[in-house]
């Protein structure tokens, strides 16, 4: 209603849409004769008396856009003109809604502005009735339907710059918001699964979730259960929480496998510490996570992680080979473990990841970087003297501008 509150050059009217013939979108305007000549001898009809009165269908067809933009221009954000027409395309929804994009948006961005799950749902768009492909890049005064599933989410390939199917910030946002949510909730899922097997382990079942978290200085059992699913946790730590409540007397065996624990400053196999022993390099174990041994037949025992997927994969005859493995006290490090960072790509940044892991006095080994689009993959092999210190380094790289992810590898 633009008689109730006029634009700021006077312009009076009253505009509303319908849908017309052919399922097209019709536009009608009401005012009153003095209204209607007001805008027709305003700005909008420059070009045609500029031109001496001559009137044809190309400048119609600008006078027609002018007015367009002018009507748009309370709509969006205070801009010159030209800056507006240059950085910004305008597109009509099914409804006749005017909706302004970033120039190069695509059908996923328009769906991503209506609504967020329209954008997640979104299969395919037509735009002026005819089928597009999702990266088609919109243009001025299109009409735009998408066409959506019922349920589903985004595609990676969205993410991708050199795909060209997103060019709005808040499309990216929401995309990236998706996968990181999913990625949580796969890792807590995950570490909730783990953390069963483990109570089974030990027998305490019983003992509630919310007990546990808090003795492991968690904030609730999700944090938990997460900080497992993304191997900041091993099994071994669950066990050394859970066994914490065990009021049991040990028998003889256990006992001196704890003797010798107490005393030996190497690995135990079998619960002597003088068998020549080898770090696995697929898995790289480090303490105090679970450990086992497997005899080799020419470099002695390869001490593996008990959730190892090669030691997991072994038949029935490569098992008898196996044997209890433990850490004595005080083992000498250092011990080389993997890590991997995901982080928005851009100068600087593995100068910035070394550094915060240098802070922690942590040796960096090895170190491999992996660009795709605006993102980059970084693994690094540091050597940490336990897993204490892993988390620490894990905290620092966190804090690195950009940095979205940074975990253990798991090399599993």
């Amino acid at each position: 209603d633009y008689i109730a509150q006029p634009k700021g050059n006077n312009y009076r009217s009253l505009h509303t849409a319908v849908i017309g013939p052919e399922n097209r979108t019709l536009e009608v305007q009401i005012r009153t004769h003095d209204m209607h000549r007001e805008s027709e001898f305003g700005v909008a009809a420059h070009w045609r008396y500029k031109e001496g009165g001559k009137v044809n269908r190309k400048y119609d067809a600008k006078i027609t856009w002018l007015r367009q933009v002018l009507d748009w221009r309370d709509e969006v954000s205070a801009k010159r003109s030209g800056e507006l027409l240059r950085d910004s395309v305008y597109v009509l929804t099914p409804q006749g809604q005017v909706i302004d994009l970033p120039r190069g948006a695509t059908p996923v961005d328009f769906a991503y502005h209506l609504h967020t799950d329209l954008g997640r749902r979104c299969r395919g768009a037509k735009v002026d009735g005819a089928i597009v492909p999702l990266n088609y890049a919109l243009q001025n005064a299109q009409h735009v339907e998408i066409i959506a599933a019922k349920q589903g989410g985004p595609s990676r390939d969205w993410l991708n710059p050199n795909l060209g199917y997103l060019a709005s910030h808040r499309g990216i946002a929401k995309v990236r918001q998706w996968f990181n949510h999913q990625a949580l909730t796969l890792a807590t899922a995950n570490g909730r699964a783990q953390l069963e097997k483990e109570m089974q382990r030990a027998g305490k079942t019983s003992v509630a979730l919310e007990q546990i978290a808090t003795s492991m200085k968690y904030a609730g059992v999700n944090e938990l259960c997460a900080a497992i699913g993304h191997g900041e946790v091993t099994g071994r730590q669950i066990q050394h929480a859970l066994i914490g409540d065990v009021d049991s007397t040990p028998d003889v065996s256990i006992t001196q496998a704890a003797k010798a624990l107490s005393t030996s400053r190497g690995i135990l196999v079998l619960g002597v510490n003088n068998i020549a022993t080898v770090m696995a390099k697929c898995c790289k174990p480090a303490p105090p996570e679970a450990i086992v041994g497997f005899v080799t037949k020419s470099r002695g025992v390869m001490v593996h992680r008990a959730d190892c997927s090669n030691i997991m994969r072994l038949d029935a005859e490569r098992r008898e080979r196996m044997m209890p493995a433990d850490w004595g006290r005080d083992i000498a490090g250092p011990f080389a473990v993997d890590i991997a960072v995901e982080a928005e790509d851009r100068s600087g940044l593995l100068r910035d990841i070394t550094d915060a892991i240098a802070r922690e006095h942590v040796n960096v080994t090895a170190a491999n970087t992996l660009t795709r689009g605006a993102f980059a993959t970084l693994l690094f092999t540091v050597e940490i003297p336990d897993l204490n210190k892993l988390q620490m380094v894990l905290q620092s790289v966190r804090s690195v501008n950009g940095v979205i992810r940074a975990s253990r590898k798991r090399n599993l």
